[in-house]
């Protein structure tokens, strides 16, 4: 086992920036050796972020092949745009470093193939840094699901429910320059564009990947109105935000199947006006269930009027991983999960071990997107979801059973969340 461990960072964009400063750069055992990004005033605000905390001044580079050249660096971070994500991956899978993606979804089924070869090819560890896998409600229904709390599972939701026009999509506009890659992506696909957001836990819960698999999907698709609307009442019904053509619908909802008769329903919202962000995450079961909208867990015997009993239950029911995590303080951002998600990634790199969100898991999140796209367009037609194990989900290998796994409850007091 490593005490500390080398990472090359790709990506320095808002949420790149704000992963590195307030997890990464908080770790001791990590040490960022070289950062990279085609703009130079974003590294070196980041660099600014290193003397403040402290940290050694990493290396810069605009071309993230020095990354992967080095033999020193042990892991690569890739937070880019969407696209892009997968060829660096591959690439960083063929140098031999554990490779962590940020969430998002795949352009292309051939890129979620290409992913898949590469990591059996070449036995490289891959992890999306899903951090929602990670939070205290999912970790808590794993545990319930788990312990059979919530009987037979039958049906979950989850979705991404979040206002994105003033915050990210038309935030910081410049003439006509399309402000935000995201952006782009509405004006060309319609399709469920950012289905990890829940779909990862849930796929946790489920078992997929290990005695389970999502087998197909249908997907529809409202008009998209939303993104023209807002960009004409704040810059001018004639401005070219607002005269241009956006293909992605503003409400898309997918239904998909799993090989164990289980459904999941995913929605993503991000365009019309919303009251608060949610990720409607909810597991139901023949016994009970957990529900993020009334913020309630109901098992046999309680009454049906029940709600608002969440923060009750997590006295019942926490996963050890966030006992322990409440009780020392939690850290880094969205509560705390994207600590907890980064330390999973980098205890898996230390000990040489696969990552609880590998490579089959992370592929199967990114098919979500070109598979639902085929389906819109069809009408809603279903569409086979491929099988990226080739069989092996019926009889896989044993889970790695440390602090972070994410396919069984495990108790580890000895790995510390901060490491000092």
């Amino acid at each position: 086992m490593k005490e500390r461990i080398k990472i090359g960072y790709v990506g320095l964009g808002r949420r790149g920036f704000h992963v590195l400063k307030n997890e990464f750069l908080q770790m001791k055992d990590v040490e960022i050796k070289t950062i990279c990004d085609l703009n130079a005033e974003k590294m070196q605000r980041a660099c600014d972020e290193f003397a403040k905390s402290g940290a050694p001044a990493p290396a810069t580079t605009t071309d993230y092949r020095t990354i992967l050249c080095d033999p020193e660096i042990d892991a690569v971070v890739i937070m880019i745009g969407w696209s892009g994500r997968p060829q660096i991956a591959m690439e960083s899978m063929r140098a031999g470093k554990y490779t962590a993606i940020e969430v998002g979804e795949a352009d292309t089924l051939d890129e979620c193939y290409e992913l898949i070869r590469t990591y059996e090819e070449t036995g490289t560890p891959l992890m999306m840094l899903e951090n929602c896998c990670y939070g205290r409600r999912e970790m808590m229904a794993l545990r319930m699901a788990r312990e059979g709390l919530l009987g037979e599972l039958v049906h979950c939701t989850g979705g991404y429910l979040h206002y994105l026009n003033e915050c990210e999509l038309l935030s910081e506009v410049e003439g006509d320059t399309v402000p935000h890659y995201r952006l782009a992506h509405y004006e060309e696909k319609n399709r469920e564009n950012y289905p990890t957001h829940e779909l990862g836990p849930i796929a946790k819960v489920l078992g997929i990947n290990r005695g389970n698999r999502m087998v197909s999907l249908t997907a529809v698709a409202s008009k998209a109105r939303g993104i023209a609307a807002y960009a004409a009442e704040r810059f001018g019904k004639d401005s070219s935000f607002a005269t241009r053509t956006y293909r992605q619908g503003d409400i898309v909802n997918t239904v998909i199947t799993c090989a164990n008769g289980e459904t999941i329903a995913l929605t993503l919202d991000t365009t019309l006006p919303r009251a608060y962000y949610s990720r409607d995450f909810s597991v139901r079961g023949t016994r009970g269930l957990v529900d993020e909208r009334r913020q309630v867990v109901f098992v046999e015997g309680m009454k049906e009027e029940i709600a608002n009993n969440e923060q009750e239950m997590y006295e019942k029911y926490d996963h050890p991983l966030h006992e322990e995590y409440v009780r020392l303080g939690e850290r880094g951002g969205h509560g705390g999960m994207d600590w907890l998600v980064c330390r999973a990634f980098v205890e898996s790199v230390k000990r040489g071990e696969n990552t609880p969100i590998d490579a089959y898991d992370t592929v199967a999140l990114m098919a979500i997107g070109p598979l639902s796209e085929r389906s819109i367009a069809a009408g809603g037609a279903p569409v086979e979801i491929p099988d990226f194990t080739g069989g092996k989900w019926k009889d896989r290998e044993p889970a790695v059973l440390g602090k972070y796994c994410l396919d069984a409850i495990v108790s580890d007091p000895d790995t510390p969340i901060f490491p000092e």
